[in-house]
């Protein structure tokens, strides 16, 4: 299969990265002229829009933004007017459900089958081939796309066979996530402030039942006081976190600590908007006085 991907920022370059050293014939497509050029030394065949890329490829990742991008990127004169009857195109961006609801209700009669995977890792997942996608699809499109799917991921989870039903998934895992962050952050800061030293934290955090991935990259990032160019994005964890609460809304269902995680977030990108998740942190560290060093 020649495979696409829109998007080749942070996560989409680490799929392209992936599916080049995996054997396949790699298009792309970014808004980024640097973007692209790194995306060509790597071993991939940079086009000149999202149609270019579908009318060389049978299969394409879509690594957008946001709902819109990808509307834009999939429908209309994008991907959907290129791809070839049989053609998949696998939604591994986080949007809305009802977006990619949206987005299967538009390819209807088109031939072109979807397959709604949001992906979870960050960006030591999609560098490293190691991606957890929570996938939704028809059965055939998701036999063909396994091997395609396998080489940029370590599990895939079969959630569902409609559009929206992998968005789904992920809204409920980013309310966690984004909850585990924001605890991380007022913990560091309460340690901060009472004198503790954070390589001792970390040694504690990451030994006990607390300690997991999200924790222990967010601490040590913190302890360091690496706050940007980690991959992590502040913009795309409190994008995520306000589907989570959109969805939670729409349904009636009250997220006590994912607002507060949200409102945390919202903070951090106001004050530092350059900044990834582990900035947050100096929004509390700025009311305390005080900060956690290593």
């Amino acid at each position: 299969m020649r495979i696409g991907v829109v998007g080749l920022g942070d996560m989409g370059s680490g799929l392209a990265k992936n599916l080049i050293e995996d054997g396949f014939e790699v298009y792309g497509f970014d808004l980024s002229d640097a973007r692209m050029v790194r995306f060509q030394e790597m071993g991939g065949q940079p086009v000149t829009s999202p149609a270019a890329v579908g009318e060389n490829a049978d299969a394409v990742f879509v690594m957008v933004m946001n709902g819109d991008q990808a509307k834009t990127v999939i429908l209309g004169d994008g991907l959907a007017s290129t791809l070839q009857p049989g053609g998949i195109v696998l939604l591994t961006a986080t949007v809305k459900a009802s977006e990619a609801r949206d987005i299967g209700a538009g390819l209807e009669g088109t031939g072109i089958d979807l397959i709604d995977s949001p992906v979870s890792g960050g960006f030591p997942g999609a560098q490293s081939g190691t991606l957890t996608m929570m996938a939704a699809g028809p059965d055939a499109a998701m036999e063909r796309c396994k091997p395609v799917m396998e080489a940029v991921s370590k599990v895939i989870h079969r959630v569902g066979d409609e559009a929206g039903m992998g968005q789904t998934v992920k809204a409920c895992l980013q309310s966690l996530i984004g909850s585990i962050f924001s605890a991380t952050f007022e913990a560091s800061a309460l340690a901060a402030k009472a004198g503790v030293k954070g390589e001792t934290l970390y040694k504690v955090f990451s030994t006990s039942g607390a300690g997991c991935g999200i924790t222990n990259t967010a601490l040590e990032n913190i302890i360091d006081r690496k706050f940007e160019g980690t991959g992590s994005h502040i913009n795309t964890m409190y994008k995520d976190l306000t589907i989570a609460m959109d969805m939670a809304r729409e349904l009636g269902v009250p997220l006590f600590t994912a607002g507060t995680a949200m409102q945390l977030f919202q903070a951090g990108k106001t004050k530092h908007p350059e900044g990834d998740n582990w900035v947050v942190t100096r929004v509390v560290e700025d009311i305390i006085g005080a900060e956690l060093k290593r």
